[in-house]
């Protein structure tokens, strides 16, 4: 039993710990909106988490290589809607250009950056809370149910 109660304390423990860092993502998120302007293009904060996606041109971010500039390319901060009622699905918006990306500050670039992940941090949150929900909703079916 105390093995039992060991593994919900440390499961308890990081769920608290995620719920902390999710807490302060979306203070600092919302701090790098106003820095990077992007009430020009999204005029409320909340309506950031609208878009399907946040992409990157012109700065890798993979894991390996983040923050690494693309020579030759524009860095712009991309944000990807979709309208299932539009011919074309996806629609790609920029958010925010800040031309020839090796001519960019490096503190901006670094707050680019920071911003995307931040982003799609709190976008991962709100993705599961979207599919729990789902689940909940799902009515349910009798557990005699076989694949056959």
């Amino acid at each position: 039993m105390s093995d039992a109660l060991e593994r919900l304390k440390a499961l308890t423990s990081k769920i608290s710990s995620y719920e902390l860092a999710r807490k302060e993502n979306l203070k600092r998120l919302a701090k790098l909106f106003e820095t990077l302007a992007l009430e020009v293009k999204v005029p409320h904060f909340h309506e950031i988490f609208d878009f399907k996606a946040i992409n990157l041109s012109g700065i890798s971010l993979t894991q390996e290589d983040i923050g690494t500039i693309k020579e030759g390319k524009y860095l712009q901060i991309i944000g990807i809607k979709y309208d299932k009622e539009a011919k074309v699905k996806n629609r790609n918006i920029s958010l925010g250009y800040y031309g020839r990306v090796e001519k960019v500050d490096v503190a901006l670039r670094q707050t680019i950056v920071e911003f995307i992940i931040a982003w799609r941090f709190e976008k991962s949150f709100r993705t599961l809370e979207h599919y729990y929900t789902m689940l909940e909703n799902l009515p349910e079916i009798g557990t005699d149910v076989s694949v056959s």
